[in-house]
C-alpha cells in the first residue's frame, strides 16, 4: 500500500510570511518518512469540514510547481480539481509542464466540481451537475489527445480546439496518469473505467460500501473491454495519529489495522489529511511505524 500526504489546509502558525518555510519542510519531512506523494485541493476557498472560508487556501498549480521545486521524489498532483476552474486545453498545459519540471511526477486529478460558494464568490460559472459531467468527459478526451502528441482539431459540444498542440509533451509515457474523484456509480466510476488511471473514493465508504463501489467499478471496466486490475483504487482519510494513541488520536497499530481493512476491499493507495502536519514527528512517526508497516498489503 502507498501512502500520500493530502494538504488540504495552509493555515498554519506565523501565516502567511512564514507559509514558503513551514510548506518546503512538511513536503521535505515527508518525502525524507517514505510517502509516496503529496497532494493538494484544488480549492479558492477553504471548504467545510476543514475550517472556516476565510481560512488561507493557495492556488494549487501554483503550490504544485512550487514542491516539484523543493523535493525529488514524491509524486504531486491534484485530489481533485474541479473541471469548471480552468479550460481544458490550459489544465493540459498545466499538468504537462508540472511533469516536465518535476521529472515526470505529475498526475491529473480531475472531478466535477461542487463547491458552489467558491463559483459564485470569484466569478466562475457553475453549470448544472449534469452539463458538469459533460464538461468532465470532453476535458479527458481534450487531454488524451494533447497528449498523445496528435495536432488535430477537437470539436466537442463545450470546447472546440483549432489545434491541441502541446510542447513539451510530458515526460511520463503514455502521459501522466489521470485520476477521476468521487464514488458516483453511474458517471464518475464510468468515465474511470473509460478514461482514467486512477479513481479516488471518500474513505467514509468503508467496508461492504467500498467493496460495493469497487464492483460498480469492476463492472464498468467489464462493459468498456478494460483491465480492472490497471486502474489504481485510491481513497483519502483523515488521520490523526500518536504514539499512545487517546483523545481524537489513534496509536500507529491501530492505523495499520485500518489500512489492513482498506487493502483488503481493493485499496492500495491512501492520500491522507493530517491536521497537525506542521509539528515535528508526526510525519516522522509515520514513516516510522506506520508506511514500512503496510507497504507489503
Amino acid at each position: 500500500m502507498k501512502i500520500g500526504l493530502h494538504c488540504n489546509r495552509f493555515t498554519w502558525p506565523g501565516g502567511p510570511p512564514r507559509m514558503r518555510e513551514t510548506l518546503t519542510a512538511v513536503a521535505q519531512r515527508a518525502e525524507a518518512a517514505g510517502f509516496y506523494s503529496l497532494d493538494v485541493m484544488d480549492h479558492l476557498f477553504q471548504i467545510q469540514g476543514v475550517g472556516p472560508a476565510e481560512w488561507d487556501m493557495n492556488e494549487a498549480y501554483t503550490t504544485l510547481g512550487f514542491l516539484a521545486g523543493v523535493t525529488d521524489r514524491l509524486r504531486l498532483g491534484t485530489v481533485v480539481t474541479g473541471v469548471t476552474y480552468r479550460y481544458p486545453g490550459m489544465l493540459a498545459k498545466q499538468v504537462a509542464t508540472l511533469d516536465v519540471l518535476s521529472g515526470g511526477r505529475a498526475w491529473l486529478g480531475l472531478g466535477a466540481a461542487w463547491y458552489e460558494r467558491e463559483h459564485l464568490g470569484l466569478g466562475i460559472p457553475f453549470p448544472s451537475l449534469g452539463e458538469r459531467f459533460r464538461r468532465l468527459e470532453e476535458t479527458l478526451q481534450i487531454a488524451l489527445q494533447m497528449w498523445s502528441g496528435e495536432v488535430q482539431p477537437y470539436r466537442g459540444r463545450y470546447y472546440r480546439l483549432a489545434e491541441t498542440l502541446c510542447s513539451p509533451l510530458p515526460l511520463q509515457k503514455p502521459h501522466p496518469p489521470i485520476m477521476v474523484g468521487g464514488g458516483g456509480e453511474q458517471k464518475t466510476l464510468r468515465l474511470v473505467a473509460r478514461y482514467a488511471d486512477a479513481c479516488n473514493l471518500p474513505a467514509s465508504e468503508a467496508g461492504e460500501q467500498l467493496r460495493h463501489k469497487l464492483d460498480v467499478l469492476r463492472g464498468h471496466c467489464e462493459a468498456e473491454g478494460r483491465d480492472y486490475d490497471t486502474i489504481e483504487r485510491s481513497v483519502t482519510a483523515r488521520l490523526a495519529v500518536s504514539p499512545d494513541g487517546g483523545g481524537a488520536t489513534q496509536t500507529p497499530a491501530e492505523v495499520v489495522a485500518r489500512f489492513r481493512e482498506l487493502a483488503a476491499a481493493g485499496i492500495g493507495w491512501v492520500t491522507c489529511s493530517i491536521a497537525d502536519v506542521h509539528e515535528e514527528g508526526v510525519l516522522e512517526l509515520i514513516g516510522r511505524e506506520i508506511v514500512p508497516a503496510v507497504r507489503d498489503l
